[in-house]
């Protein structure tokens, strides 16, 4: 087999140790290869690194092992070509499973160009991208909360959540804390209300009629409550980090949010998922197939069979699920029209699908064209195949509840 690639290593990362294997030019023609074991200390990584130059290596693969290849991955990028696999596409030898061997195996797939590198964002785009990470998982963090707290007061018979629509609103955080005061008093509690909620009061009062905070209600009531604020700080905090970072992208957010469905936080989120650099995907098909949002193809002695979607970023799709779910909402646009058509014929989960794949698509466009969204219309599929296309499709169905249909164009009058 040919080699493509003169001088590699191919890495097998751990936690703590990682095992490089060179392959370079030998005497006579041949190939060599010798390896190595490095402590993932700060140290070891640039002893790897020296040595990696010494051999004048230009193209490191490792394998994407968890998060254990961050850290090599960070240090080697800046000297040298660094390439992150698929576990997927590096099967090795059965039987033949070890650290060395993988490392060896890795480099021998580098120098025949038999795999291609994973989408690493810039360096940028992945500070990014752990702040968006950490602010939705901070939301989350503080929903639990939230969820823990209505069940301290469910235990307690106090169905606040059953009049007003917010347990933690201005009028519900009043009542909470005059219930860590001590009130007892569901009319003192009750008129503790604000704005709308004053209209509830008679039902307040009894829906506040329960049975008082035990004390160790109070502490966790209290500790839920100090576990919410921290949230909201935190959240804030990252809110602003994040408009920071974007400022210089203000158009290019504002243009993403033109798509329906797609809100601020969400065109963060592509943004921090996906990138701005729209060459690393040559067509829209590419950028949905890493990530995950098309189906995959299964096909054999000519039958196309169901292909299962591949794994993609989870960040990702459940950002684009949320979109989807605001876009089938809207009203008079194409992505509303398009998921009511699917949902008819496949269900909501494939309706769903088909919508993220059409807001991933738009995205693409809008940041490798520098256009804004274009919106298509509810009839566009319509327009699109026009009537010949959808008479031939009325009759195949009343053709298949077994009527003979004859079709003649309307006379049209003198």
């Amino acid at each position: 087999m040919d080699v493509l690639i003169d001088r590699v290593a191919g890495l097998d990362v751990h936690r703590d140790t990682v095992v490089a294997a060179v392959r370079v030019p030998g005497r006579g023609g041949g190939r060599r290869g010798e390896v190595r074991t490095f402590s993932t200390t700060g140290a070891g990584l640039a002893r790897l690194a020296d040595w990696l130059t010494t051999e004048r290596v230009s193209l490191v693969g490792m394998e994407s092992t968890g998060i254990y290849w961050k850290p090599v991955y960070y240090m080697l990028e800046d000297s040298f070509e660094c390439w992150l696999l698929n576990a997927q596409h590096m099967h090795n030898v059965p039987g033949r499973k070890t650290d060395v061997a993988d490392s060896l195996w890795i480099a021998q797939l580098l120098e025949h160009g038999l795999v291609r590198p994973s989408f690493v964002p810039p360096k940028p785009i992945r500070a990014l991208r752990d702040l968006t990470r950490h602010r939705r998982t901070t939301v989350e963090d503080r929903t639990r909360a939230v969820q823990r707290l209505e069940k301290v007061m469910q235990d307690c018979g106090i169905k606040l959540t059953s009049v007003a629509s917010e347990l933690l609103g201005k009028s519900g955080r009043a009542m909470i804390e005059a219930m860590l005061a001590g009130e007892e008093d569901p009319e003192v509690l009750a008129d503790l209300a604000r704005r709308r909620l004053r209209a509830k009061i008679p039902q307040l009062r009894e829906a506040l009629a329960g049975r008082p905070l035990a004390d160790h209600q109070k502490l966790l009531v209290r500790q839920l409550l100090a576990q919410i604020d921290l949230c909201d700080s935190a959240v804030t905090e990252l809110d602003h980090r994040i408009e920071v970072m974007l400022a210089p992208f203000s158009e290019l957010v504002e243009r993403v949010t033109t798509i329906p469905g797609v809100g601020r936080r969400t065109a963060q989120c592509l943004i921090a998922e996906a990138g701005m650099d729209m060459t690393r995907f040559p067509t829209a098909g590419h950028l949905a197939s890493w990530a995950g949002i098309c189906p995959g193809n299964h096909s054999s002695a000519g039958t196309s069979k169901t292909g299962r979607t591949r794994q993609g970023s989870t960040w990702l799709r459940t950002a684009l699920t949320e979109a989807a779910d605001a876009a089938a909402m809207t009203r008079d646009t194409y992505l509303a029209a398009h998921y009511a058509q699917i949902r008819g014929r496949r269900g909501v989960q494939k309706a769903v699908g088909a919508i993220r794949h059409d807001i991933l698509i738009a995205y693409w466009h809008i940041v490798h064209d520098n256009t804004a969204y274009r919106e298509l219309g509810p009839d566009w599929a319509q327009r699109r195949h026009g009537t010949d296309a959808q008479r031939k499709r009325l009759v195949a169905q009343l053709e298949k509840l077994g009527l003979k249909v004859t079709v003649e164009p309307e006379e049209k009058a003198a």
